[in-house]
């Protein structure tokens, strides 16, 4: 075989040339809509407002320098309130509300039942943070203040389950499961739903049922965003409405029975199923607004999610992921066997006369005083049952592990309520949140309009006030002296007045950042989205306030203007 080589000097022979095929032209960006783009500026402006840490201590300062000046006027409003009959200067103890977005100390049993009121005349003035006292409360307060804001210790004993059934890959699992059985169509629904029933619960929505949401989204194969804002929406959009009665309902109907004492000191009050009817059509109705929301609104505006947009400490990939389908049945079937073991136990110890968590005659239920410590025992039993059915979690150090790991990822957060767990207990040391919601009501009072109107402007006013007192009983306490007896003299019935309070309460909750879970709920959305910050959740939930506000107040009027019971035995006028 011979070969021919080049003459010494001459070029040497070129290479075939290859016609490269150009790329195809990337698709024109999708245009936006003007919704989209208000959205998107409500982000971008949201999202340079300073870390969360830092923008709470330039609030402390603006209340420490505006209770000053107010207190140099002498601001002040006299004005009745309820207030509860066991007072601090008995007790020594800030009374209990059972309203999860009111920090303060976590109930025992007897701390739960409906406490009485009595409407005093109180008058209100403006406490400076600048005089001597003032400065010596906040040294003073400082650690009482962070010890007694019992957010953070429910945060830690919820997750502590959480974590180790997220870590053994129960949570993946669990998820998986659900997605193949229930109907693709419904799960935003069943997700909106389950969260406006959790609020019996309390915290329980908050720390459980919104994480599950986000990866219940990503295992269909969709935003894991809009999963947080579906779920929130229901949690704490539509929070002081549920389908059965709970301890929220006791503390709002005493409430307005010493409020409607004031017009007619004979009167039995109403009962707490006053609103149950029209709680319910609320539930079903914001359950499926809320709906209509994330899949028309909120999923076309976030589009395809990109895992790359993950946190790095993200666990993009949960444990049970890599787990057969053997194993993960095997797994599956000791949860079950596990969970109902746990239900058969709790039921003996609930139902049984004279056991642990069984309510005598006149007490309350100390099941839903242990509420978040049961679902924690719950998760922890069932996902240590799975890690072993499923050989991910085994051993007592793993375990343990598990839960170090969980709560490492939660110190930012803890950090966070250091500094607002002061700025919610100052803040309220000055009473401006009391004198703006008292001039508020005042104003409404003076208003000389029909009694549908006046009902409309309470309900628009509360809205307002709730971004600044994110918290039903004390704020329903500073409303119902003022309006329960203006609307019975108008000839509306007091349940009228709770349930048009009920409908300005919850859905401003969602777009609030002094609602005690709102930087939980960032910090659950960073982990999906690096970038996301305040603005990023405040624009997600913002469509969520708008149109289930506006949607509930038409509900309402309907309700008003065709007459319909508001519960049994409770009509809309009298």
């Amino acid at each position: 075989m011979s070969t021919v080589k080049a003459a010494k000097g001459s070029p040497p022979p070129k290479k075939p040339q290859t016609t490269k095929t150009p790329p195809p032209p990337a698709a024109p960006p999708k245009k936006r809509n003007f919704t989209e783009r208000l959205l998107d500026g409500v982000e971008r402006v949201g999202n340079k407002v300073p870390h969360p840490v830092v923008m709470f201590l330039y609030l402390i300062l603006f209340i420490i320098l505006l209770s000053q000046v107010l207190h140099m006027f002498n601001v002040s409003i006299t004005q009745e309130i309820a207030v509860p009959v066991a007072s601090d200067a008995a007790t020594g103890v800030e009374p209990y509300y059972y309203d999860s977005a009111l920090p303060g100390f976590e109930p025992t049993a007897s701390a739960i039942p409906e406490p009485d009121f009595t409407i005093e005349t109180q008058t209100v003035a403006v406490r400076s943070l600048l005089t001597m006292e003032g400065i010596r409360h906040m040294f003073t307060s400082f650690l009482p203040n962070f010890a007694g804001f019992s957010v953070v210790a429910v945060v830690f004993v919820a997750m502590l389950g959480v974590g180790v059934a997220e870590e053994a890959g129960m949570m993946g699992a669990l998820i998986r499961k659900l997605v193949k059985v229930a109907p693709r169509r419904i799960i935003t629904f069943v997700i909106v739903l389950t969260g406006v029933v959790s609020s019996i619960a309390t915290d329980a929505g908050y720390l459980i049922l919104i994480p599950l949401a986000a990866v219940a989204f990503i295992k269909l194969g969709r935003h894991p965003l809009a999963g947080i804002a579906a779920a929130f929406a229901g949690v704490s959009g539509a929070f002081a409405v549920n389908l059965v009665i709970a301890p929220l309902d006791g503390m709002l109907t005493e409430v307005t029975n010493e409020a409607i004492r004031i017009f007619d000191p004979t009167s039995p009050g109403i009962s707490i199923t006053a609103n149950w009817y029209f709680q319910i059509a609320s539930v079903l109705v914001m359950a499926l607004v809320a709906t209509i929301i994330t899949e028309r609104i909120i999923e076309p505006r976030l589009g395809v999610y990109d895992p790359s947009e993950a946190s790095p400490d993200a666990a993009a990939d949960d444990a049970s992921d890599n787990i057969s389908p053997a194993a993960e049945a095997k797994g599956l079937r000791y949860v079950l066997w596990t969970f109902l073991g746990a239900v058969a136990l709790l039921l003996v110890m609930t139902l049984i006369p004279g056991a642990p968590l069984n309510a005598g005659p006149g007490e309350s239920s100390p099941f839903l005083a242990s509420i978040i410590f049961i679902i924690t025992l719950l998760f922890l039993a069932t996902g240590i049952a799975f890690g072993y059915g499923a050989n991910t979690l085994k051993g007592s150090s793993k375990i343990i592990a598990a839960i170090t790991k969980t709560f490492g990822g939660l110190g930012g957060l803890i950090l966070l309520f250091l500094i607002i767990a002061q700025f919610i207990a100052w803040f309220n040391y000055t009473n401006m949140p009391q004198l703006a919601a008292i001039g508020m009501a005042d104003w409404l009072e003076t208003v000389n309009i029909g009694p549908l109107p006046l009902l409309i402007g309470l309900i628009l006013a509360i809205m307002v006030i709730n971004i600044i007192i994110p918290n039903s009983v004390p704020k329903w306490a500073i409303f119902a002296p003022i309006f329960v007896p203006l609307f019975m003299q108008l000839g509306v019935q007091s349940q009228t007045v709770l349930a048009a309070y009920r409908v300005g309460d919850s859905p401003t909750n969602v777009i609030t950042p002094l609602m005690v879970y709102f930087p939980f709920i960032a910090l659950i959305a960073q982990r999906y989205v690096k970038t996301a910050g305040i603005g990023s959740v405040i624009a997600l939930m913002l469509p969520y306030t708008i149109i289930m506000q506006i949607v509930w107040i038409l509900l309402f009027i309907l309700w008003f203007v065709l007459g319909i019971p508001l519960g049994p035995g409770a009509p809309v006028a009298m």
